[in-house]
């Protein structure tokens, strides 16, 4: 028998993480066997679908498109594309958003293939792409891309925060990431960079996208476009297929 659970990830968590609190929670679940249909990184939150019991028709639900609310911090470039990664450059905060804004989307949106990040599950060479990077090899591999849609796109507000409150949130959700993932390392590099008495800017979008699609990539991506640095500062999974978030 084949049951399909809709739970949501919290902040922080991983896919596996979520489905043990769900077994804790529900106890009658405790001995099933059960795996996630599409990932969701620990900086990711937001609609997860479980596969419960039979899991061997796993393949036909990982093609659902699926859509996010995520927000683009401008300035700052980690090896993640996410707050979960060591600052490897900064850069200025674009001048004019809102003039560029629409081409800006417009290049997003006509975006046909995408890299996978170099922190990611991709297998290369028998190792996952993370393993490349975290071994400091990545530069030896060659990144594979994939074909990807972008159905629709749309921003919805930019706001100024002052740094030593970009810090104080980030800090705050990486401290619930559990397990090894450089978390001192980066705490420590982001308390460098972020300057208390400056500002910093973020941007939230909507979009739609094909399965498979990175948006901290699309993040990523977006600050190239601006010439400067950028990451995706939140993540949140709010549909896949024809179910949304309640």
């Amino acid at each position: 028998m084949t049951e399909i659970l809709k739970l949501y990830k919290n902040l922080g968590e991983t896919p596996l993480e979520c489905i043990e609190r769900f077994k804790l929670e529900r106890p009658e679940y405790k001995d099933v066997n059960m795996t996630y249909l599409g990932r969701l990184d620990p900086m990711a939150e937001g609609l997860l679908f479980i596969l419960a019991g039979d899991t061997r028709d796993k393949q036909k639900y990982l093609d659902w498109d699926k859509a996010y609310e995520f927000e683009v911090l401008w300035g700052f470039e980690t090896d993640t594309y996410d707050t979960l990664g060591l600052v490897t450059a900064e850069g200025k905060m674009p001048i004019d958003l809102e003039k560029k804004m629409g081409k800006l989307l417009k290049n997003i949106a006509a975006r046909k293939t995408q890299a996978y990040p170099p922190y990611s599950a991709r297998t290369v060479g028998g190792k996952a792409l993370h393993t490349w990077a975290r071994e400091g090899k990545i530069g030896e591999v060659e990144i594979p891309t994939r074909s990807i849609k972008i159905f629709h796109i749309e921003h919805v507000r930019t706001r100024l925060l002052k740094q030593s409150e970009v810090l104080e949130e980030i800090l705050k959700n990486i401290a619930l990431v559990e397990g090894d993932f450089r978390q001192a390392e980066i705490s420590s590099l982001w308390k460098r960079v972020l300057k208390p008495n400056e500002l910093a800017l973020i941007s939230r979008f909507k979009v739609d996208v094909s399965s498979g699609t990175y948006v901290r990539g699309l993040a990523h991506e977006m600050g190239k476009m601006l010439g400067t640095c950028a990451l995706a500062y939140s993540i949140k999974r709010t549909r896949m297929g024809e179910h949304r978030l309640d």
